[in-house]
């Protein structure tokens, strides 16, 4: 598990479970609870945005030097329920200087396929160098 995930107590707090941490990539889960959904009852998308930023999070602090969001943005593809169990995998598109790209993608399978519920572009910024 990485360090920066184990500290993150919001992310605990709401069950994200980190699977998976590569150089560059990870991946989690959390399941929707009736707590997550808006008045529309789908995903409220303050849930799935904390679900890719902590996913992006584990990615770009992969190389182990402080590593923090410049910024970010989502774009939100298909509602999810209360009880879908959600996936994130995050990837690096690209690393320059202290500065990086990566895009997370967030489904739920069904049927053997994966539904995408939302895609989220991070860009990040190392504030610490190693050693």
């Amino acid at each position: 598990m990485s360090e920066i995930f184990a500290a993150d107590v919001a992310s605990h707090a709401l069950g994200i479970e980190l699977i998976e941490v590569k150089a560059g990539s990870a991946k989690a889960t959390m399941r929707l609870t009736d707590q997550m959904v808006n008045g529309h009852g789908i995903a409220h998308g303050g849930y799935l945005f904390l679900l890719a930023d902590t996913t992006f999070a584990c990615a770009c602090n992969s190389y182990g030097p402080a590593t923090v969001a410049a910024g970010a943005e989502i774009s939100f593809v298909s509602p999810g329920r209360a009880g879908d169990v959600l996936v994130a995998v995050a990837e690096e598109r690209t690393r320059y200087g202290r500065n990086g790209i990566y895009d997370v993608t967030i489904y739920r399978e069904v049927d053997g396929r994966r539904d995408v519920l939302a895609e989220f572009r991070g860009r990040s910024r190392t504030i610490q160098q190693a050693g």
